[in-house]
């Protein structure tokens, strides 16, 4: 395996976007393009894992992360629903990476990573990335109907009992200011249609408000 290859696998998440040709941009990315570049991702991901498993630091071992995370904490595609996870809370890092491992969380991409890790490696990585300064994704503020559209979905779920004031979450909690649009949106129909099970009191709180309002949500929190 070619080193920089290795030491730098987000290199080759965008070589792939590239060779999807102009429609596979952040903002075109539509269709058999997504798919395509999803699979080729998983592929990319998969083929790293030895280097994973048989890294010594972990530094190293997070390395793998960087392909789809992106080498500076903004995620490589943000058309796609890959989150960030620089600064994201520690004990939030740690459960999923639990979770992952475990198949509670299901993730084409992510149970066959956390499966190849040790258990001892878990919290580790959640302390590196926690670690990390939150990136700006300069992601752009909706007009005021689809805020206050949120802001009214808010209201009725009253998401900051558990996401803080700010959204920047605590502890277990995930910080949802300036995540990534398209998994905002992913995680909460994920989470009204089961297909996330990982947290059940999401899913009846996602039950309790339409498609509509967890649209209007995830654009409101990315861009905050």
């Amino acid at each position: 395996m070619d080193r920089n290859f290795s030491r730098h696998p987000e290199a080759r998440a965008q070589r792939a976007s590239k060779d999807a040709g102009p429609g596979a941009s952040a903002v075109a990315l539509r269709g058999p393009l997504r798919g395509h570049l999803r699979v080729t991702v998983i592929a990319i991901l998969l083929a790293l894992l030895p280097v994973a498993m048989h890294a010594e630091t972990i530094e190293d071992k997070a390395q793998v992360c960087a392909a789809c995370h992106g080498e500076n904490g903004v995620p490589v595609e943000q058309a796609m629903p890959v989150p960030v996870i620089w600064g994201q809370n520690l004990g939030y890092l740690f459960f999923q990476l639990r979770d992952f491992k475990s198949g509670m969380r299901k993730s084409d991409t992510m149970v066959p990573i956390c499966e190849g890790l040790d258990r001892n490696d878990l919290m580790p990585l959640a302390q590196y990335f926690s670690k990390k300064p939150w990136p700006k994704l300069a992601q752009p503020r909706p007009p005021a109907d689809v805020t206050a559209l949120a802001q009214r979905a808010n209201t009725s779920v009253v998401c900051t009992s558990c996401h803080q004031e700010g959204f920047l979450g605590d502890g277990t909690q995930p910080r949802l200011a300036g995540q990534v649009r398209a998994y905002l949106e992913k995680t909460m129909t994920d989470f009204r249609s089961g297909a996330r099970g990982n947290n059940p009191g999401m899913t009846d709180l996602m039950k309790a408000i339409t498609p509509a309002d967890t649209a209007a949500l995830a654009a409101w929190l990315a861009g905050m």
